[in-house]
């Protein structure tokens, strides 16, 4: 089975991918002041390794995320991206612009730990489940009545250098799952600190994730434990100009 690891910009490196995945995990930036938030939190050391994107740079950032992994997937592909609410409406626009097809709006409900006096505390996320083609697209149910909302733990790794907040393993998994089989390629465009990776060598599926910050390296290889993982620096592929 095949690892991979890019380091550099998606917008760069996607154009020039010679394989096509099956389906596109893609977490990215929240474009919410985050690392500031952090801070709020007393959490300044966990956003080290976050590269934050402008809110005013925001719609075109997904879009080209969208575009480019609409392109890049098989013509029954998927892809599942993250979002917080805050920009939620932008994702939605983007994903109408660019002629991706919700299959499914998925709420991901954990416990934010963070006090609110003056309004409710946040505790949910959102997962859009896109496909090309609506009529030809992998979906293995994972149990018998199987409802969009989910509940998995968000497990904060403190005093640590990471990409912020790093997604639960089990609820990536379950992305893969449901969405691929045995084999199929997996794309993460922006695989932050490594979780698409590790839950692809433990479900057998072979991966590529793109990931701008290089400090992530050591994190990566922490998480995933797998000597196996080829790194590549993007001195070696000829890139495009970002957009």
């Amino acid at each position: 089975m095949q690892y991979q690891v890019i380091f550099g910009d998606f917008r760069q490196i996607m154009p020039r991918l010679k394989v096509k995945p099956k389906l596109i995990i893609a977490d990215p930036p929240f474009g919410i002041n985050f690392k500031s938030n952090m801070q709020t939190y007393n959490r300044d050391e966990d956003s080290i390794g976050y590269v934050e994107v402008q809110p005013k740079e925001y719609s075109s950032f997904i879009h080209s995320l969208l575009s480019l992994s609409k392109e890049a997937l098989t013509e029954d592909g998927s892809m599942y991206i993250f979002s917080s609410w805050n920009n939620l409406r932008t994702v939605l626009n983007q994903i109408e612009e660019v002629g991706f097809h919700i299959l499914n709006h998925i709420i991901w409900k954990y416990q934010f730990g963070v006090y609110t006096k003056k309004k409710f505390v946040t505790s949910h996320y959102h997962i859009l489940l896109l496909v090309k083609n609506p009529k030809n697209y992998t979906f293995n149910k994972q149990k018998d009545y199987d409802e969009d909302v989910w509940t998995f733990k968000r497990k904060y790794n403190f005093k640590t250098k990471t990409a912020g907040n790093e997604l639960p393993t089990e609820l990536v998994t379950k992305c893969i799952l449901t969405s691929t089989n045995e084999s199929d390629l997996i794309l993460d465009p922006v695989l932050g600190s490594g979780t698409t990776v590790k839950a692809c060598i433990e479900t057998r599926r072979p991966c590529i994730g793109i990931e701008l910050n290089k400090d992530l390296a050591k994190r990566i290889k922490e998480k995933c434990r797998e000597t196996q993982i080829t790194y590549i620096n993007t001195k070696a592929i000829k890139l495009l100009p970002v957009p």
